[in-house]
């Protein structure tokens, strides 16, 4: 793969090449309908295929925070088309890498000495490519590393990124910038948050001794000596990309495992530290050769306060669901109604809260659940599109919740999703309270 010499910052050249994408966008559309005209039974695999490529290719050149939108939109895999899952996917660990040059030039601006100067070995070319940085493989008084790299200009580009997506989004969901400042906000300080390396290693050396304890997890050691705001080097850890692992020939017993782990080292965080790897997408765990679950990235940490997290985990209840009262209560805590509401407003929302809840929290009220039933990703799918439609909502939903739903419900999204790629069924209550 081609590596790259720099990557653009500055909003006037990163909003062209989105303005370029763009142009080729109309034009595929202009080459699809040319061929429906000629060929009515045509489907938009082709349009999709193409559209998903010309998006990709640019956010790739981009990286940053734009390319980190593809790296989540490809766990979207109920919203999305799959030409751009699967070209999406490729953003989580197959990008472009930085030049050679470019890696010694970061190195000596924070070590004062070139890799090579550094370690006993480092290798020139990187073994993964993404969103944010790139990792080397290099060697140090015989311990086996992984150095990852951030590439020049990420954190600066954030602000910039999201002042040309901000306009989009409001105008395309019908939109008050007042209503979703706080959201916007919320994006904005995770992605700064994972742009710093340091606090990256805090919270992965915190994270790490935390849950160290749960069984068939593993988690690297980190080398402050040897890091820096922009460079973080731990430990190598061998295994297989969870989206290998589930491609590969596994026995459903090792899925079985894998998917255990996964879900006891989400709930045991979420419930017991109240705070949590909020990236769960395969690119960010290995399966080592003994089917232990690896965590290796810990930039993405959300910790919510009590008055979210009591009354947001109250609600996997099916009683306090089905009660309207005590349901209105918590979503009133969790800030989903406003002062002007009607009464008939309130019970609607509640309504559709209440629907909604049932459904989603369905793991919660048995003792095993089995992610591989289709069904219910189905009803899910189902539902989300009823509601996508409703006009009444849509008239509703303006900046209602808490800024701390965003990377709750990703988290327990990406979650459910991971799980159904593994097939898993799961004991549901060994971290949670009776």
């Amino acid at each position: 793969m081609k590596s790259i010499d720099r990557i653009p910052t500055g909003k006037i050249e990163r909003a062209s090449k989105l303005v370029q994408t763009g142009v080729k966008l109309g034009g595929n559309y202009l080459k699809h309908y040319g061929e429906k005209l000629i060929n009515p039974e045509l489907d938009r695999s082709k349009l999709d295929e193409a559209n998903a490529a010309e998006i990709y290719n640019t956010l790739k050149s981009l990286k940053g925070s734009a390319l980190k939108m593809a790296q989540m939109l490809s766990m979207e895999k109920n919203v999305l088309p799959q030409a751009y899952v699967d070209k999406f996917a490729l953003s989580q660990f197959s990008v472009p890498p930085l030049s050679p040059p470019l890696v010694t030039k970061t190195f000596r601006q924070y070590f004062g000495q070139s890799p090579l100067e550094l370690f006993d070995h480092f290798d020139a070319a990187s073994i993964a490519a993404a969103s944010i940085g790139q990792v080397h493989k290099a060697h140090k008084d015989g311990r086996e590393l992984a150095v990852k790299i951030q590439y020049p200009g990420v954190a600066e580009s954030i602000s910039s990124d999201l002042a040309i997506v901000k306009p989009i989004a409001l105008k395309m969901f019908d939109l008050q910038a007042a209503d979703v400042e706080h959201y916007f906000q919320e994006v904005k300080s995770k992605l700064l948050e994972e742009t710093d390396y340091t606090l990256e290693l805090r919270q992965g050396t915190e994270l790490a001794a935390a849950c160290g304890h749960l069984p068939g997890m593993r988690f690297p050691n980190y080398y402050p000596q040897w890091s820096s705001s922009k460079i973080l080097t731990m430990d190598w850890m061998h295994g297989q990309h969870l989206s290998e692992f589930v491609a590969s020939d596994a026995s459903a017993a090792a899925r079985q495992a894998i998917g255990q782990r996964l879900w006891d080292f989400y709930m045991f965080q979420v419930n017991q530290l109240q705070r949590f790897h909020a990236d769960p997408h395969p690119g960010n765990f290995l399966i080592s050769p003994a089917q232990e679950l690896i965590a290796i990235d810990f930039g993405c940490i959300k910790a919510l306060p009590a008055d979210f997290h009591q009354p947001y985990f109250e609600l996997i209840d099916s009683d306090k669901i089905r009660d309207a009262q005590q349901l209105q209560d918590r979503l009133e805590a969790l800030a989903m109604f406003k002062p002007e509401d009607t009464p008939a407003e309130r019970d609607y929302i509640t309504g559709i809260f209440q629907e909604m809840l049932l459904l989603i929290t369905r793991p919660f009220g048995v003792e095993h659940f089995d992610f591989a039933d289709a069904g219910f990703f189905e009803a899910i799918a189902t539902l989300g599109e009823k509601y996508s439609r409703d006009p009444v909502l849509r008239k509703l939903s303006r900046g209602r919740g808490s800024q701390h739903f965003l990377y709750v419900n990703r988290t327990f999204f990406g979650l459910y999703q991971l799980l159904h790629d593994l097939q898993a069924e799961v004991i549901t209550r060994r971290y949670w309270p009776a």
